[in-house]
């Protein structure tokens, strides 16, 4: 039997998907702000049953970020703070595509830099089931993600945890991190100019992309549609500098002759 479509042929489960990502983010957000809510509340604001409500929160339990209390829901102690968890969720179907297009580039035995951009989190869910990886990364739930998993073995960038990131950075991540010459290196970056090329607004994490990008063999940026001609703070690369755009739209005129020499790829 065909799967019922929506607007644009695409299956209504698409968006029943992206409907539930959208609201398990904004709970979180309420989260972070009012640290609880009662189910009922939270039905009435999403104009939901609080059956609905119940399966989103379980699914927020599963992901240790929250859990039950009678009546209602709570912000797990623990829990990332607002800034790195909002961002991670943002756009989270199109961050899930990049990613499991991103992660064809990957072989078994690799070694492969993640930094500890947004789309990062979902890159190493999609690389669980590779065998025999080398990671380098400086991101918390990068390399909690794959430790371990398929004889993978991870080097964590240490120092000081920057906790609205969720990652290291300063020297001591940069000194580390640079003794590796990774295979492949894949980054995530806030923004793409065509005329000041990929760009960031966290000054730490610029630096330590720009310093670490020239040790790969082959570099990966990772960016959603959202990002095109954003307008960010640092400068981290320039376009020459990359080898793939994993993206999950169509770049504009202006970004196609920017990346003229660039393969890009669309999840």
């Amino acid at each position: 039997m065909a799967a019922a479509l929506g607007s644009g042929g695409l299956p209504n489960r698409f968006f029943i998907r992206m409907l539930q990502e959208t609201r398990q983010a904004e709970i979180l957000n309420l989260l972070q702000v009012h640290r609880s809510r009662q189910i009922s509340e939270l039905a009435k604001h999403f104009d939901v049953s609080e059956e609905t409500v119940r399966r989103d929160v379980r699914h927020l339990e599963d992901e240790g970020h929250a859990h039950r209390v009678r009546g209602g829901v709570k912000l797990k102690e623990t829990a990332f703070e607002a800034p790195y968890m909002v961002r991670r969720n943002e756009n989270a179907s199109q961050k899930r595509a990049i990613a499991l297009k991103a992660a064809t580039l990957v072989e078994d035995g690799m070694t492969v830099l993640i930094d500890s951009g947004s789309t990062a989190y979902w890159l190493s869910r999609s690389l669980a089931k590779r065998r025999n990886l080398t990671i380098i990364t400086n991101a918390l739930e990068v390399a909690r993600e794959l430790a371990g998993k398929n004889n993978c073995r991870v080097f964590f960038g240490g120092g000081e945890i920057n906790h609205d990131y969720q990652s290291c950075f300063g020297q001591e991540t940069e000194a580390f991190m640079s003794g590796f010459t990774p295979e492949i290196a894949f980054f995530s970056i806030s923004a793409v100019d065509s005329q000041r090329g990929l760009l960031d607004v966290h000054y730490p994490e610029a630096t330590l992309k720009a310093k670490l990008a020239p040790l790969a063999s082959k570099v990966v940026v990772m960016a959603d549609s959202s990002k095109f001609e954003r307008q960010g703070i640092v400068k981290t690369l320039d376009f020459d500098q990359i080898d793939w755009f994993v993206t999950d739209a169509q770049p504009g005129l202006d970004l196609l002759r920017a990346m003229a020499n660039i393969e890009i790829l669309i999840g």
